[in-house]
């Protein structure tokens, strides 16, 4: 079932735990995000974005996505990641999409402020909430690169309270240290900047690259706001390993279908993890 409002999103951020964020770019990564929700019993976002629609097309696995949602038997959202594009954030909410997230951090400030209005306005029109970013992540939100945070595109606290206000999001993604993607050293996230951001914001923050981060770093994340935490190249991980495990013995045969179920079975498991580990949360 279709997972509405900002309803279960403000009840992580009350809780201290948080809402899985899950991309997905075939019919294996969908089914698998859907398994792991069924069986751990809380909300999940099922997230087919902009990156995604270049492998899959963009009508096609928006089908895909909502119609896997509506027949599940778990509370998923179906959510638009990091979209600068109006006309395709109008597309997925005209389609069904429950949230979407507007990326102008590549833009100057004023800039980032009218093009988030603007899509703000479109998602409340269509009954959906709506992300947005404040400062820049490094790495590539699709291929780990090994790369490492600057400091200076970290959110800066007192523009996140403009932000907000200017906006009208409802939730914010943020940059604190955070990085897309595995890399070299293990991440250390700022927090007593992400502790500032929540003091000055009144709406749940975001927190983008979880993939790979130190569990206090993690639990620390929680504990200072963030209700919603992205995750990919781990769970792209999780099913290139499980499919170059099965090839030995898949491919004498081309037996495609064992190799596909292994790489769903492997994400179920990698999602079904951090699922629990979040909704634990900080507790």
């Amino acid at each position: 079932m279709l997972l509405q409002g900002t309803g279960a999103l403000r009840a992580a951020a009350e809780a201290g735990t948080a809402i899985p964020g899950f991309v997905a770019y075939n019919l294996e990564t969908v089914q698998a995000v859907v398994a792991s929700a069924e069986t751990a019993g809380t909300p999940v976002l099922l997230q087919a974005g902009s990156s995604a629609f270049k492998h899959a097309g963009r009508d096609a696995l928006m089908s895909l996505t909502l119609g896997a949602a509506r027949r599940s038997t778990a509370a998923l959202g179906v959510h638009l990641d990091h979209s600068r594009d109006l006309a395709e954030i109008t597309a997925c909410l005209e389609a069904g999409y429950t949230s979407v997230m507007i990326d102008g951090s590549h833009l100057p400030y004023e800039e980032n402020v009218a093009l988030t209005r603007e899509a703000a306005r479109r998602a409340h029109d269509a009954g959906a909430w709506i992300e947005a970013e404040l400062g820049a992540l490094a790495g590539d939100e699709d291929v780990s690169t090994g790369a490492a945070a600057a400091a200076g595109s970290m959110t800066d606290p007192a523009q996140a309270a403009e932000f907000t206000e200017a906006t009208g999001v409802d939730a914010l993604a943020v940059a604190v240290g955070n990085v897309h993607g595995f890399t070299a050293t293990p991440v250390r996230l700022d927090l007593d900047r992400l502790a500032e951001i929540h003091k000055s914001v009144p709406v749940p923050l975001v927190l983008h690259g979880a993939s790979g981060l130190p569990e206090e770093q993690l639990l620390g994340a929680l504990e200072r706001g963030v209700a919603k935490v992205n995750v990919n190249a781990e769970l792209r991980r999780a099913y290139l390993r499980a499919v170059a495990d099965a090839l030995p013995t898949a491919l004498p045969g081309s037996d495609t279908v064992a190799t596909w179920a292994a790489g769903r079975e492997a994400v179920t498991a990698a999602a079904l993890d951090i699922t629990r580990r979040l909704s634990r949360g900080a507790r």
